[in-house]
């Protein structure tokens, strides 16, 4: 494994059911619920370009069919509203196409998070990579999030977690860290937990759906036995990482929301839609002072 060099793999779990969304994911992947005008999995793919990244891999399931055919040409489509008005809809997606190349593998039984990373191994290969959840939708600033950790990365040459403060009465929905503040808002992990109670939680810092991880951790997921739930969860593996050598955690700079939950999924529709607004009133504006 060459630790140096450059991070260019994405991987996307992608095989849950999304049954927080029946009846609407019954024949719609999850990750394909769009906010605004955009598909989740369609955000995490332009932050992972944004990071330098230039290969999606792709874990799916039965059903998931509309993700590979949403990274692809429409011929159809295309050949349709070419000419038109309508044809600068399809301008984002055509250039996400062409910047990356996609792949795709199938996880066959749903055994949790680590073991969904695992399935991705063939994809990935040896050298370090990204996860992204889809269903956690951020939005930052300046930077993306993945490109603040890919930034972290090229310092410290281990695995890293994104985190963020949550309510106390909260932990048992997320993997929870507890560690050394070695710089401001980054953190060497000494624990973690997957979903503990409140009242046992090391913390409040819990774990979101951006990861940078090096290929080692596939050999320690197969060592890893399943845990929480009776699956092979990605924080005991990491865990075990962290024994053995470093593993970091950082509160990055930005917002995240949990587009896996209706709340959340309500919250980021509101946030785009609004941040959209703003962005067109503004280039309104400045076309009618020119």
């Amino acid at each position: 494994m060459n630790k140096n060099s450059p991070i260019k793999k994405c991987l996307f779990p992608a095989a849950g059911y999304g049954t927080r969304f029946l009846p609407a994911t019954k024949a719609t992947p999850k990750e394909m619920l769009p906010v605004l005008t955009k598909p989740l999995i369609q955000y995490g793919v332009e932050e992972a370009i944004s990071a330098g990244m230039d290969t999606m891999a792709i874990v799916t399931g039965r059903g998931k069919r509309a993700i590979e055919d949403h990274f692809d040409i429409s011929y159809e489509l295309e050949n349709q509203i070419k000419g038109t008005s309508k044809e600068h809809y399809l301008t984002e997606i055509r250039s996400v196409i062409t910047k990356c190349t996609f792949s795709y593998t199938r996880q066959i039984e749903m055994k949790g998070l680590g073991h969904a990373i695992l399935c991705g191994e063939t994809l990935i290969g040896d050298q370090p990579f990204a996860v992204v959840l889809a269903d956690d939708l951020c939005d930052a600033p300046g930077k993306g999030v993945l490109a603040q950790m890919v930034d972290l990365y090229k310092k410290y040459q281990c695995s890293i977690v994104a985190i963020e403060e949550i309510p106390k009465e909260d932990t048992n929905k997320y993997g929870v860290i507890a560690g050394n503040e070695i710089e401001p808002g980054i953190f060497m992990v000494k624990d973690m937990v997957e979903k503990p109670e409140p009242e046992v939680a090391p913390s409040n810092l819990a774990i979101i759906g951006r990861y940078i991880l090096t290929p080692d951790i596939f050999d320690i997921i197969r060592e890893t036995k399943p845990g929480k739930g009776g699956e092979i969860q990605i924080t005991d593996a990491l865990l075990a990482q962290a024994k053995k050598g470093m593993v970091l955690a950082f509160k990055f700079d930005g917002q995240r929301f949990d587009c896996g939950s209706i709340d959340g999924f309500v919250k980021a529709t509101n946030y785009f839609y609004e941040k959209e607004t703003a962005k067109e009133k503004k280039a309104k504006k400045e076309t009618g002072a020119k």
